[in-house]
């Protein structure tokens, strides 16, 4: 697929901006709810400001560590591997998550840009998917290996499922 080096760097690109937006929004909330010294049901308003912080610190990481895992995915325009798809997968069922709350709350922008991004991921993912083969089932006695005619890959197709019951007609 000619687009997936592509796709993937952009996808890599628009995290690392969002990370960027997220740790910069976690400050500003931090730094307003450091500034109004109120205490929410008794909570300490620092504390508060610092575990602001430590979220954004903590989301803005992930995201950054999604954008290396695409940016490494795009560069070597190889598929990532069982940990990396896990973690852009969760990435994209965050952003899906985010994105239905954030239409209720945010408005339509939010959502619309929520799911530019879970799109990007989701479109990586597929692009990229696993490349995992079956074993293709041969009848007894046929040859095995290089020797046939398709040659040790095939010619790209889907591998041959099991022989089904003959498909000429019978008399009664």
């Amino acid at each position: 697929m000619a687009l997936r080096r592509p796709v993937a760097l952009t996808a890599a690109a628009v995290l690392a901006a969002e990370a960027a937006g997220a740790g910069w929004l976690h400050w500003v909330l931090g730094l307003m709810v450091d500034r109004q010294e109120m205490s929410l049901a008794g909570l300490d308003p620092h504390l508060m400001a610092l575990s602001t912080w430590t979220g954004g610190v903590l989301v803005g990481a992930y995201l950054l560590l999604c954008a290396a895992l695409l940016l490494r995915t795009g560069l070597a325009d190889r598929p990532p591997g069982r940990l990396a798809r896990a973690l852009l997968v969760a990435a994209a069922v965050v952003h899906g998550v985010l994105g239905a709350l954030g239409v209720g709350l945010v408005g339509w922008a939010a959502f619309a840009a929520m799911m530019l991004v879970l799109g990007l991921l989701v479109l990586t993912l597929v692009a990229y998917g696993p490349r995992g083969r079956t074993k293709e089932v041969r009848e007894p006695g046929a040859p095995e290996g290089p020797d046939t005619p398709e040659g040790p890959e095939g010619f790209g197709e889907a591998p041959a499922g099991p022989a089904g019951p003959s498909l000429t007609p019978t008399a009664p």
